[in-house]
């Protein structure tokens, strides 16, 4: 697959939002960051290719050590970890918000939903993979604890992180079609 220097441009522009949205954080046991939100809008506004990569790119610096997760980690054992399948879910959202707009556009309930759908599916591997490294250290975790620990408290926040990062897609989609996306 052959990449533009302009669209290379607007992925490295998306891994910063996507790195920048991870460094702001409030600490809980799965930390409470603008992560999704940046998968959400930059996946909606540069489309599947590009914003998939982002994500991957995103991923793959940090996993070679690089300090783009929240708190400033990096490395394989973050992704390895008990929080690392919510960031390999990030792939999941971004493939399920990016095939929605490439095949439905990007008008506000197709972007809600989307997102939605998402990181739905972002927690769902988050979690499953939170279980299985959690219990692998000698300790038993139900799913009903899990998704209390790893879900519950963060539907309120994404659910706000969605509705803005749709309003700010359909805010900014006029302007970045016409001047930054290849035709």
């Amino acid at each position: 697959m052959k990449l533009s220097v302009r669209e290379l441009t607007l992925i490295a522009i998306g891994i910063a939002l996507i790195t920048i949205c991870s460094w702001i954080s409030v600490p809980l046991t799965i930390p409470v960051t603008l992560q999704t939100f940046a998968v959400c809008l930059v996946t909606a506004l540069l489309g599947l290719k590009m914003g998939l990569w982002s994500v991957i790119g995103f991923i793959l610096l940090g996993a070679v050590g690089i300090p783009v997760f929240s708190g400033f980690r990096g490395g394989v054992g973050v992704l390895l970890g008990v929080t690392g399948g919510y960031i390999v879910g990030f792939l999941f959202t971004a493939l399920t918000v990016g095939l929605a707009v490439k095949r439905f556009g990007r008008s506000f309930p197709v972007l809600i939903l989307s997102m939605v759908l998402g990181i739905l599916l972002c927690y769902a591997f988050g979690t499953a993979w939170f279980m299985i490294v959690y219990t692998r250290g000698g300790n038993a975790v139900t799913l009903g604890s899990a998704l209390g620990m790893c879900v519950v408290p963060y539907l309120i926040p994404d659910g706000i992180k969605i509705v803005l990062a749709a309003a700010l897609v359909r805010r900014l989609w006029p302007a970045v079609s016409k001047e930054l996306i290849p035709a």
